[in-house]
């Protein structure tokens, strides 16, 4: 019986973390720079508070059994219906601006919550469980900088046709289409994912036998994951995350022109690419390094780095409110003083990427397992979501710059020690503990009993016996 074989690259973990960086590059990047485009919410921005709270709301109640979901049908199937969402959004965007369609851009926005958190689950699995441990900080770098380079070319665009044109007010039908055939390019491309049970890491272990979990055993992991106290910790760092962007699309906004926030916005991507890569390459996976103390350098660098960037944000929102940046001039690119405020959208973004690459890092180092990182990056985006809609709902109803930039902050702040608190009981591998659980099975002794039992053995007979060999010891 004829057997494909997979190309020993194809398998191997960072090719498949490419790939989803690609799938993404493809949706939520193209989302992220057409969003930048004028029919996002930048010229009505109750719409786009709205659409975006009830989007985060749904993402957020989709992420508690997203990464379950994820494990029971397989991340290729779940990546492609998180994938659709986002080819919707994008029309909707369209329609809104061609139409004034504005309740089909909030249906549109609560479907696309579900579909991402299904993505999400998917791309969090893949990219913290597949790699060897030593490579997870790198992995994180290069899905976080393929994303955002989406992001960044339509920030491009946005920027050249603001200059070419003096507003976004002519963005035409051609370049909708052209977006939408790339979000369609990235929803084909999630058949090139393979499972977790067909990838070869680089010491020669399976990342997984079994190709999916059952609901009943979805249901027992999830209850552990919730009881799993440092899963608790993190929850602070979890909702955080995300919470500023309603503040600071808000200040962007209120004190910038068209052709500055587009250019903001191309350094907000540029910010979050070049964070990624510094901290993933040069601090989170530095060589000759214990992982706890990589851990430690990991916190101190985004506490450092928050610091600074939040201290220099509030210095400037002290010098005005929402009342006074409606009748203050907005500012351009030209502008003197805008010398001082694009540093600080490069390292607010810049600064994203290192906090999010920590919080990936965190969970990863607490286990390898697949399913169980699903399900944490199931609860990470719920999390996340759930702060998300607070935070587009506090700007909704016009709450003080200043209360947003605090609150902000200071829930940047509480997440710090729980943090350390998680990284104080980081082992300095997991891999021991998943030999003495059977957990952890090398491909060679896989492919010996494959021999063993004769040619007519297929991987999928092979791998049941195995399992059903783990189960009983």
């Amino acid at each position: 019986m004829f057997q494909w074989k997979w190309p020993a690259f194809y398998t191997a973990p960072m090719t498949q973390v490419v790939l989803v960086g690609i799938t993404c590059f493809a949706t939520v990047g193209m989302f992220n720079a057409v969003s930048n485009l004028g029919a996002g919410g930048l010229e009505n921005i109750s719409l786009s508070d709205t659409a975006n709270g009830v989007l985060y709301g749904m993402f957020a109640l989709t992420g508690l059994v997203s990464g379950s979901i994820n494990n029971i049908i397989g991340p290729r199937l779940t990546l492609f219906f998180g994938t659709l969402g986002y080819a919707l959004y994008v029309g909707a965007l369209w329609c809104y601006q061609t139409q004034g369609t504005s309740w089909f851009l909030i249906l549109a926005g609560a479907i696309l919550g579900i579909t991402a958190a299904l993505l999400w689950s998917a791309q969090g699995s893949i990219m913290m469980s597949y790699p060897l441990e030593k490579d997870k900080g790198k992995a994180f770098a290069v899905f976080w900088a393929l994303f955002m380079f989406g992001s960044f070319i339509g920030a491009v665009i946005a920027f050249a046709i603001n200059v070419r044109t003096g507003d976004l007010g002519s963005v035409s039908t051609s370049t909708y289409i052209a977006f939408l055939v790339i979000i369609f390019i990235g929803v084909a491309s999630v058949v090139l994912i393979l499972p977790p049970h067909l990838i070869v890491r680089g010491d020669g272990t399976l990342v997984k036998l079994e190709a999916a979990s059952k609901p009943h055993e979805e249901l027992v992991g999830m209850w552990k994951t919730l009881k799993n106290w440092r899963i608790l910790a993190l929850m602070p760092m979890f909702f955080a995350s995300n919470y500023f962007y309603a503040y600071q699309g808000a200040l962007n906004t209120a004190r910038f022109d068209g052709t500055t926030r587009a250019l903001n916005a191309v350094l907000e991507a540029a910010g979050a690419i070049i964070g990624a890569l510094m901290i993933g390459y040069l601090v989170l996976d530095v060589k000759w390094v214990k992982r706890r103390t990589r851990g430690y350098l990991g916190l101190a660098t985004v506490v450092v780095v928050t610091s600074i960037v939040w201290a220099c944000g509030l210095s400037w929102q002290t010098t005005f409110d929402r009342a006074e940046a409606k009748v203050l001039p907005l500012i351009n690119y030209k502008d003197a003083s805008y010398r001082g405020k694009a540093p600080l959208f490069f390292f607010y973004y810049f600064g994203d990427s290192c906090y999010q690459a920590l919080a990936y890092w965190i969970m990863s180092a607490l286990t390898n397992d697949p399913f169980i990182l699903a399900r944490y990056a199931g609860l990470y985006k719920a999390m996340q979501s759930a702060a998300s809609a607070g935070s587009y709902g506090m700007d909704a109803v016009a709450t003080p710059f200043l209360n947003e930039i605090l609150a902000s902050w200071m829930l940047l702040v509480v997440s710090f020690p729980l943090a350390f608190w998680v990284i104080h009981s980081i082992k300095e591998t997991n891999y021991d503990d998943e030999k003495a659980s059977l957990i952890m099975v090398y491909v060679d002794d896989v492919r010996n009993e494959t021999l063993e039992k004769g040619p007519e053995a297929d991987r999928t007979s092979m791998d049941k016996e195995i399992v059903e060999s783990e189960s009983k010891s």
